[in-house]
Order: structure tokens, then C-alpha cells, then sequence
């Protein structure tokens, strides 16, 4: 639906400017959002604070994961050896420690995919201010986001990472 729409309005921009070139130059401008959203310092800085923010609690799960694997490393080595009791024992233990692993797992990644959600709309809110800035400033008639096909010259991507690395956009 959505690359329905975007054929259409595309459709309906083009014919508008084959109609409308002869009377005015019309001003149309793309930006790549992936390549803003890797690039442009501000979300570099995001990711950093991110890593930064989560590093510790996945270096625990980590650990966490490592020594669920030695204990069931142990018991498989040791199950022949041991009394029945002592085998049911260690593998209900076993399966504690993997629930609980599985659940703090779930509760990072639900936390991390949070936090990234915050961080990445904080810098669209920011790229979308410098779009409408270089939109106003520089006259353009239509600035597009998202296209199939886009050729370099219509490609503004540079001046909007160029503006949120300047200090004026911090």
C-alpha cells in the first residue's frame, strides 16, 4: 500500500512538473534517510551512547550464557556417574537458570529496542528540522525522503548530514 502510494504521488509530481516546466524550473530534492541515520554525527552519537548505556548488562548475559553452557557441559560429562536424584536435580536447576536467562534475554532486548527506538526518533525529529530549513532557505518546491530511483543531482543527503554535524544544529 504504502509503495502504491509513493508510485503515485511520484506519478502525480512528475506529471505536474512535465505540465508546470515550461511556465517555472521546479526545485525537487531527495535525502537518503538510511545513510543520515549511519552517518550524520548525532546518530553516531546515539549508537555510542547506547553501546555505552547497554555494554555492561550484555557482558552479564553474556557471562550468564557461558556459565549455563559449562553447567550443562558438567552435567552431560557427569550424568553417567551420578545417582538418578542427583541427575533430575541438576537438570531441573538446569532449566531454572536457563528460564531465567531467557527472561532477563527478553527484558534487554525489549529495553534496548526501547531506548534505540528514543534515541533514533530524537534524531529523525532533528534531521526533519534541518530538511524543513534547507527546504525553506534554498526554495525548494518538494523534498523527498523515500524514492525508488534518485540521481545524484537531486540528492541533498551531503547538506543535511553536513548541517546536523555543524554546531548550530546542537
Amino acid at each position: 500500500m504504502k509503495s502504491f502510494l509513493m508510485k503515485s504521488a511520484a506519478a502525480a509530481v512528475m506529471a505536474w512538473a512535465v505540465t508546470g516546466a515550461q511556465a517555472q524550473e521546479l526545485k525537487i530534492g531527495y535525502v537518503n534517510s538510511d545513510r543520515v541515520l549511519r552517518d550524520a554525527t548525532p546518530a553516531k552519537n546515539a549508537q555510542a551512547k547506547l553501546e555505552a548505556e547497554f555494554s555492561k548488562r550484555e557482558k552479564d548475559l553474556a557471562d550468564m550464557a557461558n556459565r549455563l553452557k559449562a553447567a550443562s557441559d558438567k552435567l552431560e560429562k557427569d550424568a553417567p556417574t551420578l545417582a538418578e536424584a542427583e541427575r533430575n536435580r541438576r537438570q531441573r536447576d538446569l532449566i531454572d537458570q536457563d528460564r531465567e536467562f531467557q527472561r532477563k534475554r527478553r527484558e534487554f532486548q525489549e529495553d534496548l529496542n526501547q531506548r534505540k527506538n528514543e534515541e533514533l526518533a530524537a534524531v529523525v525529529e532533528r534531521a526533519n528540522k534541518v530538511i524543513k530549513q534547507i527546504f525553506e532557505s534554498e526554495k525548494y518546491d518538494l523534498i523527498i525522503q523515500e524514492a525508488v530511483f534518485a540521481g545524484p543531482r537531486l540528492d541533498i543527503t551531503d547538506k543535511v548530514i553536513k548541517a546536523l554535524n555543524g554546531p548550530a544544529s546542537k
